[in-house]
């Protein structure tokens, strides 16, 4: 540094003065700043849309809702063929020897055909949907996923409809159980069943967001237009167009090219590779090679260019 640059910090000051009120400005700025926030927060604030519920779904889109229940106790959902933390449906995501969710083992047991449906029911004060209930509960495995089977597939065949005739007793209870839980449904009360079913206190919403999720039109659908499907970079959105996470942006990348967005371990192995960036970035500066790199690309001079031209005088 120049000496003429250089000031003593231990002698007053005896060049010129003014006065200056810190208490005016600090208020100006508070004013100014929160009359900025709060007009741009007026003009572009958040969309504040309605949540979406097991009642919203009955209400829209009675026959996925129908289809889906019937899966639910056919065990064809994604819920029901998950596997860990929920059931032992499926061994779950792995890459090589690493088999995180088997290995984390089943920490929030949920049959989704038990969950879902029969206890929602039994809570109803409805005699059908007891008797119902009953004689599903009274058969043996293979006639309810039988029941359920031939039901799923005569819905599908439907064109939309939430409920399909059964005069010769094909689909057994199936298909007074599956309207009793859309009735149920429709009046706000299975998303008060699923919350509150296993404690007293009305915060947990894991079966809810897994019945919804198993929904392959309604919820599919909600999270297209939105901009929240996983080919639309869902994870780092808003909800609509509105920018979200923008620094999740590297995660999301990963799953829009193969040979991730084709695999059906995508999570771990997309988890691990980040892992493996993340530390490869911590020990930059102790790896031989890559710790060369500002020498040899120095983007770093271009950046502090001001500085490195007063050292270099």
């Amino acid at each position: 540094m120049s000496p003429k640059l250089m000031v003593d910090p231990s002698k007053k000051w005896s060049g010129p003065t003014r006065p200056y009120d810190l208490v005016k400005e600090i208020v100006v700025a508070f004013v100014a700043v929160a009359l900025l926030a709060g007009g741009l927060a007026f003009l572009f604030s958040s969309p504040d849309d309605p949540a979406v519920t097991l009642k919203s779904w009955a209400l829209t889109n009675s026959a996925d809702f129908a289809v889906t229940a019937t899966g639910e106790l056919a065990g064809t959902t994604t819920s029901a063929g998950y596997g860990a933390p929920y059931n032992t449906a499926a061994k779950g995501q792995h890459f090589g020897f690493i088999k995180l969710q088997d290995w984390a083992g089943v920490r929030i047991p949920i049959d989704p055909a038990n969950d879902f449906v029969v206890k929602p029911l039994l809570m109803m004060n409805d005699s059908a949907a007891s008797s119902a209930v009953a004689e599903w509960s009274s058969a043996n495995a293979d006639q309810q996923s039988t029941w359920a089977t031939a039901y799923a597939d005569a819905l599908s065949k439907a064109e939309g409809k939430d409920s399909v005739a059964d005069p010769s007793g094909t689909f057994g209870p199936v298909p007074q159980m599956v309207a009793s839980l859309l009735t149920m449904a429709k009046s706000g009360a299975l998303d008060g069943a699923l919350i509150t079913s296993d404690t007293p206190l009305p915060t947990d919403f894991t079966k809810s967001l897994l019945f919804l999720g198993d929904s392959e039109g309604y919820f599919a659908d909600l999270a297209s237009k939105q901009h929240l499907s996983g080919d639309q970079w869902g994870v780092m959105n808003e909800t609509g167009s509105w920018p979200g996470q923008s620094w999740l942006w590297l995660f999301s990348f990963w799953y829009q090219i193969d040979p991730f967005k084709s695999s059906d371990n995508a999570d771990t192995i997309v988890m691990l590779l980040m892992g493996v960036l993340t530390l490869g970035l911590m020990l930059l500066p102790f790896i031989p090679l890559l710790r060369r790199i500002p020498y040899a690309i120095p983007v770093h001079r271009l950046i502090w260019r001001d500085w490195y031209r007063k050292q270099d005088k």
